[in-house]
């Protein structure tokens, strides 16, 4: 069996990538070169965007699975059918859970939920994407199968709920040195979060299947966690205290340094409850293998262990600092009435 990525280096590809080497698969890869490479497979250095150049690049291939980890809008799904219609049994195309109803009619979230998000325009484009390649299915019998994940996490990333414009480093740094991070809501929205490994292990699971073939299948752990408890699984692996300063999403939302609408009145501020059996239908016996609680360590330890990922962001520090005094000062003003 063949495979073609575009992307393929990412949190949740790479993982991917990496178990079908493991199986003996032959993957090719399509990407920049600017993140790191994959051992075992092949890769054609190119710009996805760069329509004309892949399409040269491809012209004598065909593959068994294709599968696109970055396309983002309409324009690149239109432009994924005409490179690789005809040239694939099946095509994957990266959705997200987040482009499903907000606010929600029920925390249970299944495939047949309404898409509709109108807080984040990245969830739209996602959902307008999918629309593009149903169409196809329906019209053309482009081989299109739609996967949406949830929160996924590896070793170079790691779950928190708010960050600045530099990852994560600044939030676990700011719990180093016992300082409160920000938290929206009271912390007890509950939140799906899934080991990439157990992500590949489900995908894989799809790829070659012809009853997803047309099908939207959403890819999450049952595991389900406050953002409370993630948090101070984060601080338990740091050795310190977890100290939260919570903050209304509606309020976080109307910053002006920051867009976190999306993220949060779009996405994180929802407690959902994924019903995966559609998943387990078409993938018999797969089960997520691995707790936030063993893996967050590990995500910890790699943060702490390469430099590399310790991007400071004053900014973002500083933004907290002001936020934190000023929910401080409105508890205490409250406090005497």
């Amino acid at each position: 069996m063949n495979a073609l990525f575009i992307g393929g280096t990412g949190t949740i590809s790479a993982s991917i990538s990496r178990l079908l080497i493991d199986m003996g698969w032959e993957l090719t890869l399509i990407n920049r070169g600017n993140r790191m490479e994959i051992p075992g497979a092949e890769h054609i250095r190119a710009d996805i965007n760069n329509e004309a150049d892949v399409a040269d690049k491809i012209k004598d291939r065909k593959f068994d699975v294709v599968a696109d980890f970055i396309c983002f809008s309409p324009d690149q799904a239109e432009r994924d059918i005409r490179l690789f219609g005809g040239k694939t049994k099946q095509f994957f195309f990266i959705s997200s859970a987040s482009a499903y109803q907000k606010p929600l009619v029920s925390p249970i979230i299944h495939e047949a939920t309404p898409l509709s998000n109108p807080f984040w325009e990245y969830s739209r484009k996602k959902a307008a994407c999918e629309d593009v390649f149903m169409d196809a299915f329906r019209k053309d019998g482009f081989p299109i199968t739609v996967v949406r994940p949830s929160h996924t996490f590896a070793n170079r990333t790691i779950t928190v709920p708010i960050h600045g414009k530099h990852g994560a480093w600044q939030v676990l740094k700011r719990m180093l040195e016992g300082k409160k991070v920000l938290v929206p809501g009271d912390g007890n929205t509950l939140w799906a979060v899934m080991a990439s490994e157990d992500f590949a292990a489900a995908f894989v699971g799809l790829m070659g299947n012809i009853h997803a073939i047309g099908q939207a299948v959403q890819i999450t752990s049952e595991e389900l966690l406050t953002w409370n408890q993630i948090m101070d699984v984060i601080a338990d692996a740091l050795g310190v205290e977890y100290k939260p300063c919570y903050v209304p999403s509606a309020i976080l939302s109307k910053c002006a340094s920051y867009d976190f609408e999306g993220a949060l009145l779009g996405d994180k501020s929802h407690t959902v409850i994924f019903d995966n059996t559609k998943l387990h239908r078409l993938v018999p016996g797969f089960t997520a293998q691995k707790r936030f609680d063993q893996s967050a360590p590990e995500s910890v330890h790699y943060f702490l262990t390469h430099p590399e990922n310790q991007v400071e962001d004053p900014e973002f520090d500083a933004f907290c600092d002001r936020v934190v005094e000023i929910m401080e000062n409105a508890q205490l003003q409250i406090s005497k009435l």
